[in-house]
């Protein structure tokens, strides 16, 4: 087989589309839970919103269920909201919520920077460090046995 490898910056969006589309198919083909994940439904979209009086939003929480899993993918609060128990009620309700929905595990992110003592102080453990990302901080996978 003759091929060239040409190696750019920038944007290439139906590239990144094409390569995407691959991973999944190859995914798809040797998971069945990864095939599973893809029906119409299959992951449920969970928000904790924090509004004020006028109903604008001011933070809270997105996550995603599916394989028995709940992951938060986003949690953000303003310093003035911050420090009150509001945080740790709004991740409380969430995963109650996982549970009555068959979560057994939650799956997290975060910096150094952000929360990682906040969710040690509710149970998650440190499962994965990827050390100096960004340069001079630390980036943490952590999980939350919720069974």
């Amino acid at each position: 087989m003759n091929y060239k490898v040409s190696v750019t910056q920038g944007e290439q969006e139906q590239f990144a589309s094409f390569i995407h589309e691959q991973i999944k198919e190859f995914n798809n083909q040797r998971s069945p839970h990864h095939k599973a994940a893809r029906a119409k439904g299959a992951v449920k979209q969970i928000n904790a919103i924090v509004t004020d009086e006028q109903g604008q939003w001011l933070g809270g929480l997105a996550a995603e269920q599916y394989w028995n899993w709940l992951e938060i993918n986003d949690f953000w609060l303003p310093e003035e909201l911050r420090n009150h128990g509001l945080g740790s009620s709004l991740l409380a309700q969430v995963e109650q919520l996982g549970r009555e929905n068959g979560a057994q595990k939650v799956l997290l992110t975060t910096f150094e920077f952000q929360g990682r003592t906040f969710y040690e102080r509710h149970g998650y453990k440190v499962v994965g460090i990827v050390e100096d990302y960004p340069p001079g901080s630390c980036y943490y996978t952590m999980v939350k046995n919720l069974s």
